[in-house]
């Protein structure tokens, strides 16, 4: 079987992809797969570590620069039929995109060719390529079952979740002594994401501070370019450690009791996937406030709370912590709803119907 995978310019898109790659070779023992990324974006080096072949396109994402975006114009177009020229070669049984403006030339040369095709939607809100590209798409995967409805025009939709959601289940336990915590204490999580972030790292010594009066432990993430600025010239108190990074955040996120976080879909794929309770702190700097959207879905399904950036301030953050640990009804009725909404063999439900996605060809 032959497929040819695309996603790029965040773990967002490139971690799912790589989750359903995985899966297929347990199926498909002749799998030959050809990733179809940028070539300057952060893809161009994950991918061919894997030893997974890779073909690197010029493409950028459209701004309000009218010369720029003219020149992303032509390049869309020369990418378009450089696609259709290697799916020609390559002659695979299906084209995967997984979103980034990088799929886009590469769905449209499959559709092109009358080769079968399968998007996945990571968040709540449809990215601007995905949304493009929709119409006649024979399969599509949401992670969230409100976006069902956003699919009109594609062949089928299916509710899948997240693939990455079985790494999350899979990774390894780290107990609180490993990262030098006490295990018999009640662990909160707060991180910022990946790369960590100087406005919430501002906003959150406060918190650290006062947190000193909860019941409860703190391990804070500040990302690896945010760690020695952070800690200068601070002393914080003995029931919060702060590191710089953490390898196996999922191991560690199942021996946690509340984690604080972002909202990108890898996060959120964890935490549902764990049913572990979260205060979501989505980021407003990304396309069309996903993050947002993401977190009020589980909001809205009462399996978690969100404070907004804005309102970010040391007080309310201890009092939404402090609140829902010591409210045991509510964090189990949050960890019973988590459960109920988070599919735990996404990748699997994925697999099944791309199998069958193959077997009409």
């Amino acid at each position: 079987m032959r497929i040819v995978v695309s996603a790029g310019g965040t773990g967002g898109h490139i971690y799912p992809a790589l989750a359903v790659i995985d899966k297929l070779k347990t199926k498909y023992k002749d799998l030959d797969v050809l990733y179809i990324g940028t070539k300057n974006r952060m893809e161009s080096e994950i991918i061919p570590k894997r030893n997974i072949p890779f073909m690197g396109i010029e493409i950028y994402g459209f701004s309000k620069n009218i010369i720029k975006d003219f020149k992303n114009g032509y390049l869309i177009l020369k990418d378009y039929y450089k696609c259709l020229k290697k799916l020609e070669e390559f002659k695979p049984d299906l084209v995967l995109g997984f979103g980034g403006y990088v799929t886009y030339p590469v769905i449209k040369a499959a559709k092109k060719l009358h080769i079968k095709t399968f998007l996945h939607e990571q968040n709540s809100v449809v990215g601007k390529t995905n949304k493009a590209l929709a119409k006649n798409i024979d399969l599509v995967a949401v992670s969230f079952l409100s976006t069902i409805k956003k699919f009109s025009k594609a062949k089928k939709v299916i509710y899948s979740g997240n693939p990455c959601s079985e790494a999350a289940l899979k990774a390894k336990v780290v107990k609180k002594k490993d990262v030098g915590l006490d295990d018999k204490k009640r662990l909160v999580i707060v991180v910022a994401g990946s790369l960590g972030s100087s406005t919430i790292n501002t906003k959150m010594k406060d918190f650290l501070k006062i947190s000193r009066r909860g019941d409860y432990q703190v391990l804070y993430i500040t990302g690896k370019s945010h760690y020695e600025e952070f800690i200068k010239n601070e002393k914080f108190p003995s029931n919060v450690k702060v590191v710089d990074y953490m390898d196996n955040l999922a191991g560690l996120m199942k021996s946690a009791d509340l984690i604080v976080t972002r909202a990108g879909a890898s996060t959120m794929s964890e935490v549902l996937a764990l049913s572990l309770p979260a205060i979501f702190i989505p980021s407003p700097y990304v396309a069309g406030n996903h993050q947002y959207y993401n977190a009020l879905e589980i909001v809205n399904n009462n399996a978690g709370l969100m404070l907004e950036e804005k309102n970010l301030n040391g007080k309310n953050l201890f009092e939404m912590v402090s609140g829902l640990l010591e409210n045991k009804q509510k964090y189990e009725i949050i960890k019973m709803n988590l459960k109920n909404m988070g599919i735990t063999d996404s990748g699997e439900v994925i697999l099944k119907e791309i199998g069958e996605l193959i077997d009409e060809c």
